[in-house]
């Protein structure tokens, strides 16, 4: 399970305001129906709404929105709620015609993280205080967001069962209705669905958005949302995809991280100076043909690959990816990620970290086959649990008592019949309008950028989607968005995305 991020993703850049600069909060209600205040309690109220009126200046424009915070259940058969999903709702107000507005339904991953890490860290109005790298800085605040993506589209983020405020209700509730691969997908299409008729959405382009395992439940939506809610999408973009249920056992699996770690050794100047001389995008490309046409064919050869073809190719290897001849050949050319993080700076006494390998760690010795712990996880979780505390209670006015969860108990994890990459091509091959982006950043160790990339080549065997599916890749890690740099191109990426997914006026969905 190495490409599954433990982690939602989601992290960017976010200083104190001033009290001068902070928006408005007046609270204001929506309807009768839909605006009811959560209790001061940790027991949740599974249908509430609070709503608060703000603005945000994007690329030097003006953009005033209103945000509700708030629950909706999930209901069984016999309409008995037995969950409530906290969400966050950001609808632009200056909007005449909403039914030309793109939706765009956002999730992370984990399974077990809320949607906190895109909302303050990426796409959404707000962001978290970090510095331009993405390191923690105190005082611990939230700013505005100039790159947002809520000039071109209102944005919906869901907090999945036992994540955030979310809570499953019953005791006796079914684990199996919420906490695994298909079944997640299920229940979260039939609460979309109610979302969508409750805020008069149907009409409008929509789009998700997942990051880590949030893309193993948006390809699995992109086709339950289609077939059994019958509500089609114009755009799914994944940020730092899982494996998608794809298959890649034995020499592919082995060899597919090559290129990731050339990526990790020519950030921490690791590589000889023929390459590191070089920019990465430069390098990179001749690290993957090496990969397809030599690497995965000699490790397919197993114990017979001839000794002098295995230290050549073992030559190569420690070329592109900082380590040793020795300990890849006592590897047999197959190195373990985890071993790889805790290797490659060994010299020096750090690790790099998972997620992210800009990020470094010490542990308690140097010796040893992986790192004590995550160092970028450490690092994002000091930034982001304040943040999200703060601005969800003090500026969104959600006011309770219930403890916002940044890993919830979901587990175990029902992960068999993982179809979810398939799903996704049969919904984009019934649906011609449906577009799928893949944003990848360069030094993610869990969802590494070059398995993504093979991951879009197998979504579409036969080449027939292709100009339908694109690719971008970032100088960052998991969360590239955490990087200032990286958070603008990215956003910017997203906006591109949606404008040039959405049909000409009159334009059929036909082939």
């Amino acid at each position: 399970m190495r490409k599954y991020a433990t982690l939602p993703c989601l992290l960017a850049a976010v200083s104190l305001y001033s009290a001068q600069a902070q928006p408005k909060k007046t609270t204001t209600n929506i309807s009768n129906a839909l605006t009811t205040p959560p209790s001061r309690s940790v027991t949740l109220n599974p249908d509430t709404a609070v709503v608060t009126m703000h603005d945000v200046t994007i690329k030097g424009q003006k953009v005033p929105y209103k945000a509700i915070a708030g629950t909706q259940p999930v209901w069984d058969a016999d309409g008995k709620a037995i969950a409530g999903i906290f969400y966050n709702y950001y609808e632009r107000t200056d909007v005449k015609d909403r039914s030309t507005r793109p939706l765009v339904i956002s999730f992370n991953g984990g399974p077990g993280t809320p949607s906190v890490w895109m909302q303050i860290a990426y796409t959404g109005p707000r962001l978290l205080n970090i510095d331009d790298e993405g390191y923690p800085v105190q005082h611990y605040g939230i700013r505005e967001n100039p790159h947002s993506i809520l000039d071109i589209a209102d944005i919906l983020y869901i907090d999945p069962a036992n994540t955030g405020f979310s809570r499953v209700l019953e005791k006796d509730a079914p684990k199996e209705k919420f906490f695994g691969v298909n079944a997640d997908i299920k229940y979260l299409a039939e609460w979309i669905n109610t979302f969508v008729s409750r805020h008069n959405r149907w009409a409008s382009p929509k789009y998700l958005i997942g990051e880590s395992y949030g893309t193993t439940r948006v390809s699995g939506l992109a086709l339950e949302l289609q077939n059994a809610q019958w509500m089609y999408l114009n755009g799914v973009i994944l940020v730092s995809p899982t494996e998608l249920g794809i298959s890649r056992n034995g020499p592919v699996d082995a060899a597919l991280t090559l290129p990731y770690y050339a990526a990790t050794a020519w950030y921490h100047k690791a590589l000889s100076n023929d390459l590191q001389s070089k920019d990465l995008n430069a390098i990179l490309p001749e690290v993957e043909q090496f990969t397809i046409n030599e690497l995965i064919p000699a490790i397919s050869q197993g114990g017979f690959l001839d000794d002098q073809k295995r230290k050549a190719i073992a030559a190569k290897m420690a070329h592109y990816s900082g380590l040793s001849e020795k300990v890849i050949l006592q590897h047999n050319l197959n190195v373990p990620a985890q071993f790889y993080w805790k290797e490659l700076l060994r010299d020096k006494g750090y690790t790099v970290g998972r997620l992210d390998s800009r990020y470094k760690g010490i542990d308690r010795a140097d010796a040893g086959e992986s790192p004590d712990y995550n160092a970028e996880l450490t690092s994002w979780l000091h930034a982001f649990t304040p943040a999200i505390n703060i601005y969800l209670r003090e500026e969104l006015k959600f006011d309770t008592d219930l403890k916002y969860m940044m890993f919830g108990p979901v587990h175990p994890w029902d992960r068999n019949n993982d179809n979810t990459g398939e799903n996704l091509r049969q919904a984009m091959a019934a649906n011609p309008w449906l577009h799928v982006m893949i944003q990848s950043g360069y030094y993610d160790g869990a969802c590494d950028y070059f398995n993504a990339k093979y991951s879009m080549w197998q979504l579409d065997p036969g080449g027939k989607l292709k100009d339908r599916l694109s690719w971008y890749g970032y100088r960052s890690g998991h969360m590239m968005y955490l990087r200032k740099d990286d958070l603008s191109t990215g956003n910017e990426d997203i906006r591109n995305f949606i404008r040039n997914s959405i049909p000409k006026p009159g334009q059929a969905a036909k082939y």
